[in-house]
């Protein structure tokens, strides 16, 4: 049984939604919350599979939630949930580290299935949104970086940052002290040319491929 939780704002959207996935004998609605506070302890609580977010909520948005979740718990999938089929949107979902976003309009069966590829591991963010991802975040002017060159501890730690693991998490893990863990992050930081943490997730995501390791 696939666990699901729905945070959406709008009443009838989100009971229209649990329906819908209530219907599937393979899915299970578990939680349901209408804004960002709260939303992670009872997320904590009820450990869904997948949560369905909206992106806009009255007290925050679904794009930090969903940062936050996916830091929380390495092992939860997010779907965002959002009325606008646009660059913004869905390159937002993916530095957030989603699995991927659906529109409020798509069809029931759709959205069922989307749920269940995002639960499997399944990654819907298709190359050519990745690739505009990576050129947005690569250099101010959108050009890609050469090949980076990175030590073994380096891509086993952007391994995890992608993976939306705390240092602290990182240091368990790779058993290194949580400073260590930050030292490696700031070279990271400094070899891929990047200032945040959610470009390093981001890049590992999706450009695998420029990363050489030493």
């Amino acid at each position: 049984m696939i666990r699901v939780f729905l945070v959406e704002d709008h009443e009838v959207v989100r009971r229209g939604v649990a329906q819908v996935i209530s219907a599937d004998p393979e899915l299970e609605v578990v939680g349901e919350s209408a804004s960002v506070r709260g939303t992670l302890d009872r997320v904590a609580v009820t450990a869904p599979n997948v949560v369905v977010l909206d992106v806009r909520l009255p007290d925050g948005n679904g794009i930090d939630l969903c940062r936050s979740i996916l830091s929380a718990h390495n092992d939860i999938r997010c779907l965002i949930l959002t009325a606008y089929d646009d660059d913004a949107s869905s390159m937002a979902a993916v530095l957030a580290g989603a699995s991927g976003y659906v529109l409020k309009d798509v069809q029931g069966r759709h959205l069922l299935d989307k749920i269940h590829r995002v639960a499997q591991g399944e990654s819907l963010v298709t190359e050519d949104l990745a690739r505009r991802v990576h050129l947005s975040i690569t250099s101010p002017h959108g050009e890609p970086n050469p090949v980076v060159s990175l030590t073994r501890r380096e891509s086993q730690v952007l391994e995890l940052i992608t993976e939306g693991l705390t240092n602290k998490q990182i240091g368990s893990r790779l058993n290194l002290a949580e400073k260590t863990v930050k030292n490696y992050v700031s070279a990271l930081l400094t070899k891929l040319g990047m200032q945040r943490r959610t470009q390093i997730a981001a890049y590992g995501a999706t450009a695998k491929g420029n990363v050489t390791k030493n």
